[in-house]
């Protein structure tokens, strides 16, 4: 199930919340809970019944690996704390190199002569590496003695089951809503700004993601060889658009339903084509994975030691390797912390005193070319895509498909663009600045809001193409 499909909108959605908010009579918010983590489990379990039980496992054996660590902790056993912690990370990231990483592996040992092993072919679990990450946050937090053991199995199944975030994120640490597992209310405004939110996710994924979807896959989708120049660099930047209105949508639907649950997860985009240079990108960027990697990775000694270029290139190279067992995606975190590395080495003071307008255009081309490398799985068509970038490949300029994809598209790219930036964070400062304009600005909001969920329900009726794009990460 995702959350841009009818089924989920009008009706697991809508159950859900009648549900969630008949428990709400009671002072406890033990039936909430259960109430939450039953809808979680039969959400889970709707594409994928088989894997249900790997979720249930990874989380029984973390609560007795976190049961462990607190225990050793209190008795100041401090070898044992860090043995069970070792343990935990052996198992959680065994499992998710089992599923995702296993074939990978054999395939490129069967590449050395005389080796033949064989490649398995096992499904992945949807929302593995968003859901082991979220454990292993736990673990390492307990182990640093940042958070507190939780004593409930039910508890931290909620925490790591929840359905707005289990499938494709945003990596909620443990910290973040640890209060509120125990403790919560939704008050009107909540649910109100959870609502638009969720349903300006909705839009960003069904009206914009979907439609910048067609265009790159009659430009990318087949023969690529003989794409112009031109045709390259629009089908790269309308891809780029596209993941990022089809992931920061997801985030928006998944932030703004925990926060009519009652939770507030942390922003996963900050209007990332922003940036004005790469740092800056990946810090408006997916930035629960980003902060995962620099809080947990790039500290971690190497050869005994706390290395800061050997850290930076672990980190970049984790950040590929998450998602997919692919060398394109390896090569496209390493092709980005080359860059990071780069503005490391120039420095920050140095940096700004460039052109506004240089830093710009630098960061957005080298960030246009990193989501080619990204599409591209295939090393020769990986090849072929730098060969049309550049024109080396012999490829014209531009063609009248290219010319002509413009035209027909012209609108919805210009609404792409204007939705790059952030509109709706405006619409709040006018509300906070102008006393006068709340009721206005509400009226309207209430508008907007129905007139995207009926356009984006309307599109959904004969949708065909409507997965998320990190679903497979």
């Amino acid at each position: 199930m995702v959350f841009s499909s009818l089924i989920f909108l009008y009706l697991f959605l809508p159950v859900c919340l009648l549900c969630y908010g008949l428990s709400s009579v009671f002072k406890s918010t033990v039936p909430r809970n259960f109430v939450l983590t039953v809808f979680s489990l039969i959400f889970y379990a709707w594409g994928e019944p088989t894997y249900i039980i790997l979720l249930l496992l990874s989380v029984l054996v973390n609560y007795f690996f976190g049961l462990g660590i607190g225990g050793c902790q209190k008795r100041e056993k401090e070898g044992g704390a860090k043995a069970l912690m070792i343990l935990s990370l052996i198992f959680n990231l065994g499992l998710l190199g089992v599923f995702k990483y296993s074939g990978f592996i054999a395939e490129n040992l069967n590449l050395i002569p005389g080796v033949n092993l064989p490649v398995p072919k096992l499904t992945l679990p949807i929302g593995i590496s968003f859901y082991t990450f979220q454990i292993l946050s736990y673990i390492i937090d307990l182990y640093w003695e940042k958070i507190d053991v939780q004593r409930s199995p039910f508890r931290l199944l909620l925490y790591i089951s929840m359905f707005p975030q289990l499938i494709a994120g945003p990596i909620v640490r443990y910290a973040t809503i640890e209060e509120e597992i125990r403790e919560r209310h939704v008050s009107l405004t909540d649910f109100s700004e959870g609502l638009t939110r969720l349903i300006m996710g909705l839009a960003k994924k069904v009206i914009l993601a979907n439609h910048l979807s067609t265009i790159v896959d009659a430009f990318f989708g087949a023969d690529s060889a003989a794409i112009t120049v031109a045709g390259t660099w629009y089908a790269v930047i309308v891809y780029a658009m596209q993941i990022y209105f089809d992931f920061s949508g997801y985030s928006d639907m998944a932030i703004g339903m925990g926060r009519m649950f009652g939770f507030h997860f942390d922003e996963n985009f900050r209007h990332p084509f922003l940036c004005k240079d790469i740092s800056e990108f990946w810090q408006r960027w997916h930035i629960s994975l980003g902060t995962f990697f620099r809080d947990y990775v790039l500290y971690v000694p190497i050869f005994g030691k706390r290395r800061k270029y050997g850290g930076l290139f672990l980190v970049w190279f984790c950040t590929g390797l998450w998602h997919g067992a692919s060398w394109n995606f390896i090569i496209w975190g390493l092709y980005f912390g080359v860059f990071i590395l780069i503005e490391q080495l120039i420095g920050k003071k140095n940096i700004k005193k460039i052109p506004l307008v240089i830093r710009h255009i630098y960061s957005k081309i080298v960030i246009f070319i990193g989501f080619g490398i990204f599409y591209f799985e295939d090393l020769g068509r990986l090849g072929g895509f730098f060969r049309n970038l550049t024109g080396l490949s012999g490829n014209a300029l531009i063609d009248e498909a290219t010319r002509l994809s413009m035209r027909n598209n012209c609108f919805l790219l210009a609404a792409a663009v204007i939705c790059c930036f952030p509109l709706y964070d405006g619409v709040k400062k006018l509300r906070a600045r102008y006393a006068g304009a709340v009721y206005a600005t509400d009226v309207l909001q209430v508008v907007w809001n129905a007139a995207l969920l009926i356009i984006s329900s309307v599109l959904l009726v004969d949708a065909t193409n409507n997965p998320f794009l990190y679903f497979r990460f």
